[in-house]
């Protein structure tokens, strides 16, 4: 059998998963007509982004077993603006679901980051600013990030993967899908020591 590995721009909306019991959802079918692969990862149903999905099972075990963790980078919209003490506990590791998360790279970022428009889009107030952060973790566990910003006083509007380790969300747009080069995975492997 040969392997295949496909990146994916999982669209807002879209579960992570290719079928629905309620069958009114979009799944992963609604966009990827190749048999027999899975994601490697997860992302919530109200996250947008990278994608990883593949028929190799020790890749697939690889990138989803927390013992060989491996960079996962979001941009993450925010309700208000985060003060410096914020982003210090973001960084420094906090407490959700009676267990603290491993430090984080955090940092604001200057300009909102170029991406396409979410349907339905963020909820707008105009008298509550928002702002955008880069955080990069190393450990992924349910819904992590929007309890992280919510921990310190910061509700997630939106949150966007783009990067799983080398592998980045350039030129897919949501929905698109695309192979793997070859050096692209060469260096995940390489990574994840396989």
């Amino acid at each position: 059998m040969a392997y295949r590995y496909l990146l994916f721009n999982k669209p807002y909306g879209v579960l992570t998963q290719f079928s629905d019991r309620q069958a009114q959802r979009q799944t992963l079918k609604d966009y990827i007509n190749i048999p027999d692969i899975y994601p490697a990862g997860r992302l919530d149903r109200d996250s947008e982004g990278l994608l990883l999905l593949t028929n190799d099972g020790q890749l697939q075990h690889r990138l989803t077993n927390p013992r060989y963790a491996h960079p996962r980078t979001y941009w993450v919209q925010v309700e208000r603006i985060p003060d410096a003490a914020a982003l210090e506990q973001l960084q420094q590791g906090v407490v959700i679901q009676q267990r603290q998360t491993q430090p984080a790279q955090v940092k604001p970022l200057v300009l909102p980051p170029s991406l396409p428009p979410r349907d339905p889009p963020i909820r707008f107030r105009k008298t509550v600013p928002t702002a955008w952060l880069e955080i990069t973790l190393r450990e992924g566990r349910n819904r992590q990030i929007r309890r992280m910003t919510a921990s310190v006083g910061y509700p997630t509007l939106r949150l966007v993967r783009v990067a799983i380790a080398h592998l980045r969300l350039t030129q897919l747009a949501p929905g698109e899908w695309r192979d793997l080069t070859h050096s692209e995975l060469t260096q995940l492997k390489q990574i994840l020591d396989l």
